[in-house]
Protein backbone atom coordinates (compact mmCIF):
# COMPACT_ATOMS: atom_id res chain seq x y z
CA UNK A 1 0.00 0.00 0.00
CA UNK A 2 1.58 3.36 -1.04
CA UNK A 3 2.18 5.87 1.77
CA UNK A 4 1.44 9.50 0.91
CA UNK A 5 1.57 11.48 4.19
CA UNK A 6 0.27 14.66 2.57
CA UNK A 7 -2.69 17.00 2.59
CA UNK A 8 -5.29 16.08 -0.02
CA UNK A 9 -8.45 17.70 -1.35
CA UNK A 10 -11.70 17.02 0.50
CA UNK A 11 -13.10 14.82 -2.26
CA UNK A 12 -10.21 12.35 -2.32
CA UNK A 13 -11.63 9.94 0.32
CA UNK A 14 -14.84 9.56 -1.70
CA UNK A 15 -12.84 8.93 -4.87
CA UNK A 16 -10.82 6.23 -3.09
CA UNK A 17 -14.02 4.66 -1.72
CA UNK A 18 -15.50 4.52 -5.25
CA UNK A 19 -12.54 2.30 -6.14
CA UNK A 20 -13.39 0.06 -3.15
CA UNK A 21 -9.95 0.65 -1.66
CA UNK A 22 -9.05 0.87 2.01
CA UNK A 23 -7.18 3.91 3.30
CA UNK A 24 -5.96 5.51 6.49
CA UNK A 25 -6.49 9.22 7.10
CA UNK A 26 -6.46 11.76 9.92
CA UNK A 27 -8.30 15.06 10.27
CA UNK A 28 -5.75 17.71 11.17
CA UNK A 29 -6.02 20.23 13.99
CA UNK A 30 -5.69 23.89 12.92
CA UNK A 31 -1.98 24.17 13.83
CA UNK A 32 -1.16 20.95 11.96
CA UNK A 33 -3.33 22.05 9.05
CA UNK A 34 -1.41 25.30 8.67
CA UNK A 35 1.90 23.42 8.58
CA UNK A 36 0.56 21.01 5.95
CA UNK A 37 -0.98 23.80 3.85
CA UNK A 38 2.41 25.54 3.80
CA UNK A 39 4.04 22.27 2.71
CA UNK A 40 1.38 21.78 0.03
CA UNK A 41 1.82 25.38 -1.17
CA UNK A 42 5.53 24.63 -1.72
CA UNK A 43 4.62 21.47 -3.65
CA UNK A 44 2.07 23.23 -5.85
CA UNK A 45 4.36 26.22 -6.46
CA UNK A 46 7.09 23.86 -7.69
CA UNK A 47 4.57 22.16 -9.96
CA UNK A 48 3.54 25.59 -11.33
CA UNK A 49 7.18 26.49 -11.94
CA UNK A 50 7.67 23.23 -13.84
CA UNK A 51 4.47 23.50 -15.89
CA UNK A 52 5.20 23.15 -19.59
CA UNK A 53 1.91 24.45 -20.98
CA UNK A 54 -0.59 27.21 -20.24
CA UNK A 55 -3.16 24.57 -19.30
CA UNK A 56 -0.83 22.95 -16.75
CA UNK A 57 0.11 26.36 -15.36
CA UNK A 58 -3.52 27.35 -14.83
CA UNK A 59 -4.25 23.98 -13.15
CA UNK A 60 -1.41 24.56 -10.68
CA UNK A 61 -2.46 28.18 -10.09
CA UNK A 62 -5.96 26.91 -9.27
CA UNK A 63 -4.44 24.53 -6.70
CA UNK A 64 -2.45 27.39 -5.16
CA UNK A 65 -5.56 29.55 -4.96
CA UNK A 66 -7.56 26.74 -3.34
CA UNK A 67 -4.85 26.39 -0.69
CA UNK A 68 -4.83 30.14 -0.06
CA UNK A 69 -8.60 30.05 0.41
CA UNK A 70 -8.26 27.08 2.78
CA UNK A 71 -5.71 28.80 5.03
CA UNK A 72 -7.56 32.12 5.39
CA UNK A 73 -9.86 30.94 8.23
CA UNK A 74 -6.79 29.86 10.19
CA UNK A 75 -5.77 33.53 10.15
CA UNK A 76 -9.27 34.73 11.08
CA UNK A 77 -9.70 36.09 7.58
CA UNK A 78 -11.81 35.55 4.47
CA UNK A 79 -11.61 35.73 0.69
CA UNK A 80 -13.26 39.16 0.88
CA UNK A 81 -10.70 40.44 3.39
CA UNK A 82 -7.85 39.05 1.31
CA UNK A 83 -9.19 40.83 -1.77
CA UNK A 84 -9.57 44.07 0.21
CA UNK A 85 -5.92 43.86 1.32
CA UNK A 86 -4.80 42.97 -2.21
CA UNK A 87 -6.60 45.97 -3.69
CA UNK A 88 -5.26 48.30 -0.98
CA UNK A 89 -1.69 47.18 -1.66
CA UNK A 90 -2.27 47.53 -5.40
CA UNK A 91 -3.56 51.07 -4.93
CA UNK A 92 -0.59 52.07 -2.74
CA UNK A 93 2.24 50.25 -4.54
CA UNK A 94 0.82 49.02 -7.83
CA UNK A 95 0.57 45.52 -9.25
CA UNK A 96 3.07 43.49 -11.21
CA UNK A 97 1.57 44.14 -14.64
CA UNK A 98 4.39 46.22 -16.11
CA UNK A 99 7.16 43.72 -15.40
CA UNK A 100 9.51 46.15 -13.66
CA UNK A 101 12.71 44.45 -12.47
CA UNK A 102 14.65 46.61 -10.01
CA UNK A 103 18.42 46.31 -10.22
CA UNK A 104 19.68 48.81 -7.67
CA UNK A 105 18.84 52.04 -5.83
CA UNK A 106 21.34 54.69 -4.83
CA UNK A 107 22.06 54.89 -1.10
CA UNK A 108 21.41 58.14 0.77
Amino acid sequence: MPIYNKLVRDGIPAIIELDNKAYTMNVLEPAQLEVQIKRKLDEELKEYQQASSNEEAVEELADLLELIYAVLPLHDSSIEELEKVRLSKREKRGGFDKGYYLIEVEDD
